[in-house]
């Protein structure tokens, strides 16, 4: 990981550098007798290409970025979309990998210069690479096989350094797509990356999840074998990654999947006390037994008494059109300040259409939907734009909120079908009270 500051700067500035030389490359393109249409295309993948080559050397905060904004994809116009969604699904798989001298010394500083003796078989060559620590295959003293995540030497500052780096150029995803706004994505990230640091508190959490998941028939959590505050070893987990299921599964197994997807969201808060707050695709596997493999869990709310009850009561009384009702609880929780002059038909009408997925038993989640309700909040032109800048967000529910949005973005790209309301009935308390 390159930790000179003046190195990850100059390579982060490259970026609304490169747009602006792109821009004018066009330009001349276009006064050549190339379509603008033509000229367009070639500009973002070229853009694409540069995003994911910039992000992914730099790993950190720079790389989760990227694919924390991946998940959003679904959400944006498809002329936008397309050049972006190859290079922002490899963000969430590999980044180039720490060499293995590299990889030894963490290992040592970790385990100690014995550490070879705890495994039957090491593999050097990294299984996968990610935003601040990459995965090595490894067979555990036992026989087991299992994987090994190893943090990147210099991780921390780079983190911070890169995510502060990010929120100066906001300015630049905006103009990738009109109306996108990173800044609150950006503020959140930084709250949370600290603890991701610690690999004994994601260790902790792990185990959390898989005692609350085993033996489950739907869900399964690899069971943690060790942990050092910058490694963490767990059980082997084989399956077909859930990018590979966007790009390739047929319907019943993105139904699948994205059924199982809702059912962690919703249950996990109340069984585990957690709740995955990493819903990316690259996190997530597809069993040859059916079950969906969940990994990674840096980034987890605390919930320990399971999803907020005056939540669950609030959506359905959305979800029932009980506008007064409604706009008497999102007051109550401090959605709408006490001093903002707001009806309750202009707050249903903001919120009625984000809701459809709990008005029916089952609900088809597309692209379509996504950037339908995307356009319809995020053009500043328009009155549902003007009743959003009206609400409030209390601290306590972004995460819950980021989350959300963040699994239904990947529902949204598998194109699944799921029971979205009977799982809020079943697992969201308050949804069901009378």
């Amino acid at each position: 990981m390159p930790q000179r500051r003046g190195s990850r700067t100059a390579k982060l500035a490259s970026l609304p550098l490169g747009v602006a030389g792109r821009a004018t490359l066009g330009l001349g393109r276009r006064i050549s007798g190339r379509s603008q249409e033509e000229v367009q295309a070639d500009l973002q993948a070229r853009t694409a290409e540069q995003l994911f080559n910039v992000l992914g050397e730099l790993k950190g905060g720079a790389m989760k970025f990227g694919q924390a904004l991946s998940v959003f994809e679904a959400a944006l116009p498809e002329e936008h979309a397309a050049p972006y969604r190859a290079a922002l699904t490899k963000l969430q798989e590999a980044a180039p990998p720490m060499p293995a001298a590299t990889v030894r010394t963490v290992l040592d500083e970790q385990f100690g210069t014995s550490w070879r003796s705890r495994f039957q078989d090491f593999d050097e060559t990294p299984a996968a690479a990610a935003s601040i620590g990459q995965v090595h295959r490894a067979v555990w003293s036992d026989g087991r096989e299992v994987a090994v995540k190893l943090q990147y030497p210099g991780a921390g500052p780079a983190l911070m350094a890169d995510l502060s780096q990010l929120t100066r150029f906001a300015w630049l995803f905006g103009r990738i797509s009109p109306g996108l706004d990173v800044k609150p994505l950006l503020a959140e990230l930084k709250d949370r990356v600290l603890e991701e640091l610690d690999y004994t508190l994601e260790a902790e959490s792990q185990r959390a999840f898989a005692a609350a998941y085993a033996d489950d028939p739907d869900i399964a959590v690899p069971r943690v074998v060790a942990s050092a505050p910058k490694a963490v070893v767990s059980e082997w987990m084989d399956g077909t990654q859930l990018s590979a299921v966007i790009s390739d599964g047929d319907q019943e197994l993105r139904d699948r999947a994205g059924s199982l997807l809702a059912l962690l969201h919703y249950s996990a808060p109340s069984r585990a006390g957690l709740l995955h707050a990493d819903p990316h695709p690259g996190n997530f596997r597809m069993l040859a037994d059916g079950r969906l493999g969940v990994i990674d869990f840096g980034a987890v709310a605390r919930l320990p008494d399971g999803y907020p009850p005056a939540l669950g009561r609030l959506t359905r009384l959305a979800v029932d059109g009980d506008e007064e009702g409604a706009l008497a609880v999102l007051r109550g929780l401090g959605f709408v300040r006490p001093d903002v002059d707001i009806t309750a038909h202009q707050v249903m009408d903001y919120l009625g259409p984000i809701l459809e997925p709990l008005r029916e038993p089952t609900f088809t989640f597309t692209r379509e939907w996504m950037r339908e309700q995307a356009a319809r909040i995020g053009d500043p032109r328009s009155e549902q734009a003007r009743v959003g800048r009206l609400l409030n967000l209390p601290p306590d529910y972004f995460l819950i909120h980021r989350v959300t949005l963040g699994s239904i973005g990947v529902l949204c790209q598998l194109g699944a079908t799921a029971p979205y309301r009977a799982l809020a009935e079943q697992w969201s308390p308050g949804f069901t009270d009378d």
